[in-house]
């Protein structure tokens, strides 16, 4: 006689009998939590890590046009044909109350895939925040300093090529002596910032004009000054200026007052929310196709369990008779069906985190910022639903097993 009400060894010994189904079921299951997973954190992963390489540009001025290119040239450095900011107005900016610094950005120019970034020095060190991890910041003419995943040593020299990526010619000489008779030396290496930014090689600004021949902002005679101030009238066009205000409600003033016909003024953070709602939207959809995905995937596994359960409804009737109560027979049912859910969910979950690891580390390469995985309320809540949903759809099969008689269960073919 069966008098305890405990389902595990019937249960236990049915999923040794049917382990091929409860692998299916469960790989099954997995897939489709995955997907919703890898959505959820994936979308959580790129906020994060793009808001995290906006953190050094608190101001951002450039020409008329785009708010998004202005963000994406300096902040991610991917350039395009950028209007040029007039130069007048980065002298006018450097002078301007509530400005802690106000840093060209000037590019075009790279080694060995290394983008090459004029700017000034504060920005090299943010204002004195960022202390190098070797070296120092560069402090005159011909020096640099580099992000940490450049792969140069410190005391190396180096001359500049033109353009985002090689400019050499076959035997591997620069096509263009101007280029090729500028040399930097490496003077320090700044600490890890987890963004595209590691890949850049700073330097003054001067030099990056001088060796476009263009002029390098101060009066003539005085070739070896870096940085403000600035003479207005030799100052050529930027392609943006990232401002550091020294306080909050210095940036909001500044903000106004550089939004002119000739410049346009803006947190990057406001580009990123604009950014983010259209990720959002995105993320929804995928959100609700994951969620989809999973209800027809349960329905299907249950549905082929059920069948399956109807296929044993003499082993059911069989405990029946040796004393099992109808409860029994039902838990039995439904635990076996729960216990493959929850599996299948556990596994998701770790497949998911897992292929969104995956994902953010590609991703990084081609972005250029890291982008933090993790888990959170979303995906407990995924995962949780679906374990719930699971329970409840659970029990169709386990009441039709409950409500069959003994007699009809021992007579079934």
């Amino acid at each position: 006689m069966i008098t305890l009400f405990n389902p595990l060894p019937i249960v236990r010994a049915d999923l040794r009998r049917n382990r091929l189904l409860a692998l299916v079921t469960i790989l099954l299951v997995a897939i489709s939590v995955a997907a919703g997973i890898a959505v959820i954190s994936q979308e959580r992963a790129l906020r994060q890590g793009s808001a995290r390489a906006a953190d050094d540009f608190d101001l951002l001025v450039g020409a008329p046009g785009s708010p998004t290119q202005l963000v994406l040239t300096a902040v991610y450095l991917r350039p395009q044909a950028t209007p040029l900011l007039d130069g007048d107005i980065l002298a006018q900016a450097s002078t301007l109350r509530g400005v802690k610094y106000a840093a060209p950005i000037a590019f075009g120019d790279n080694w060995q895939g290394y983008p090459i970034i004029g700017t000034i020095t504060d920005f090299a060190n943010r204002g004195g925040m960022l202390a190098p991890t070797e070296g120092r910041v560069f402090q005159q003419r011909g020096e640099a300093v580099i992000g940490a995943s450049v792969k140069l040593a410190l005391g190396a020299t180096i001359s500049p090529q033109h353009g985002l990526h090689h400019d050499e010619d076959e035997d591997g000489d620069h096509p263009d002596h101007a280029h090729a008779a500028m040399h930097y030396t490496v003077v320090g290496r700044l600490p890890p910032r987890h963004n595209i930014w590691d890949t850049a090689i700073l330097v003054p600004v001067e030099d990056v004009w001088a060796v476009h021949g263009l002029p390098d902002g101060h009066v003539a005679g005085d070739a070896q000054r870096i940085g403000p101030p600035w003479n207005a009238a030799r100052l050529p066009g930027v392609p943006a200026i990232a401002i550091k205000p020294e306080s909050i409600a210095a940036a909001y003033g500044l903000r106004g007052q550089l939004r002119t016909p000739r410049s346009v003024a803006l947190f990057p953070a406001e580009v990123l929310n604009d950014l983010y709602l259209t990720l959002g939207n995105v993320r929804d959809l995928m959100s609700v196709l994951a969620l989809t995905t999973q209800v027809l995937v349960v329905a299907a596994v249950l549905m082929a369990l059920l069948v399956g359960f109807l296929a044993r409804r003499r082993q059911f009737a069989v405990l029946r008779a040796m004393g099992a109560s109808r409860a029994y027979v039902f838990c039995v049912v439904w635990v076996e069906v729960l216990l493959l859910i929850v599996a299948g969910a556990a596994f998701g979950l770790v497949l998911g985190y897992g292929g969104s690891v995956l994902l953010s580390q590609w991703l990084q390469g081609q972005t250029g910022f890291t982008m933090p995985v993790s888990l959170g309320a979303p995906e407990g809540f995924l995962v949780g639903g679906l374990v719930l949903a699971g329970g409840l759809i659970g029990m169709l099969p386990a009441w039709l097993t409950f409500r069959r008689s003994i007699a009809e269960g021992l007579t079934a073919g």
